[in-house]
C-alpha cells in the first residue's frame, strides 16, 4: 500500500497549511459553529475544546480513511478473497455516513472518560458540549472531505490534523477577543452573540486573503523544469 502516492514531504506540509489557513473549516466553510459560539467565552475552555477536537478529528479521520478504503468503497471488500470469500461486488457506500458518525462517537466517549478522570474542571466547563462533539459537522466534514479528495494515508493524516488545528486556531482567536471585549463598553444591542458574529465575520474576511493559494496538490515530475533545459535556454539567450 502506497502511503504517500505522488505527494512529497513538502506537499504534506502544504496540505496542512492549506487546511489550517486557506480552507479553515470555521472561517472559510463555517462548519462547527455551535460549539464555537457556545464555548468561546474563556480562552482556557476554548483551548481545552480545541485539543479535544484535534484529537477526535485526527483519530476518527485515520480510521474513517481505512473504513472508506477497505470497507465501504465499491469493490473494497475484495481483500476477503484471501479467506475464500468473494465480496468484490458488494457496495456498502450507503453505510458510510453511519459508520463515520459511529467512529466519531466512539472516540468522543473515550475522550469524555479521559477528561472527566484527569480534568474535572474542564469537563464541567464544557458541559453538554463535550458529547456534542459527536455531531460537530466540522469533524464529520473533515472525514468526508478527505475521502472525497482521494488522499493516500499520509496526506489524509496531515489534512485531518491540519483541519483540527485550524478549528482550534479559530476558536482560540475568538475566545481571546471575547475576553478583551468583556472589559469594553459595547452597545447593549451588540453584546453577546451579536458582537461575536461580527468579530467572526471580520476574522473570516482576514482569512480570505489566502483565497486562491493552492498548496494541496502534489508537484508533478513533468511540471519540474529539467536542469539541462534551463542551461540550454540560458545559452540560447546569450547567442
Amino acid at each position: 500500500m502506497d502511503l504517500m502516492g505522488e505527494y512529497t514531504l513538502l506537499s504534506l506540509f502544504g496540505i496542512m497549511i492549506q487546511s489550517i489557513f486557506i480552507e479553515n473549516f470555521l472561517l472559510a466553510n463555517f462548519l462547527g459553529m455551535c460549539t464555537y459560539l457556545a464555548c468561546s467565552n474563556r480562552l482556557s475552555t476554548a483551548n481545552g475544546l480545541g485539543v479535544a477536537v484535534v484529537f477526535v478529528t485526527a483519530m476518527s479521520g485515520m480510521l474513517n480513511w481505512g473504513v472508506h478504503k477497505f470497507v465501504t468503497t465499491p469493490g473494497a471488500l475484495s481483500w476477503l478473497s484471501v479467506f475464500g470469500i468473494d465480496a468484490s461486488n458488494i457496495d456498502l457506500n450507503f453505510l458510510e455516513f453511519l459508520i463515520f458518525i459511529s467512529v466519531i462517537a466512539g472516540f468522543v466517549q473515550v475522550l469524555e472518560i479521559i477528561i472527566e478522570k484527569f480534568s474535572p474542571s474542564l469537563y464541567n466547563a464544557l458541559g453538554a458540549y463535550l458529547p456534542l462533539i459527536t455531531v460537530n459537522c466540522a469533524i464529520l466534514g473533515t472525514s468526508l472531505f478527505a475521502v472525497t479528495r482521494g488522499y493516500p494515508f499520509l496526506p489524509n493524516l496531515f489534512y485531518v490534523i491540519g483541519s483540527g488545528l485550524g478549528w482550534w486556531l479559530a476558536i482560540a482567536l475568538i475566545a481571546a477577543i471575547r475576553e478583551k471585549l468583556a472589559y469594553s463598553n459595547i452597545f447593549p444591542e451588540l453584546q453577546g452573540i451579536a458582537i461575536t458574529f461580527i468579530m467572526t465575520g471580520l476574522m473570516s474576511m482576514a482569512f480570505m486573503g489566502f483565497t486562491g493559494v493552492n498548496l494541496k496538490d502534489p508537484v508533478k515530475e513533468s511540471a519540474r523544469i529539467p536542469k539541462k533545459s534551463i542551461n540550454e535556454r540560458i545559452l540560447s539567450l546569450k547567442k
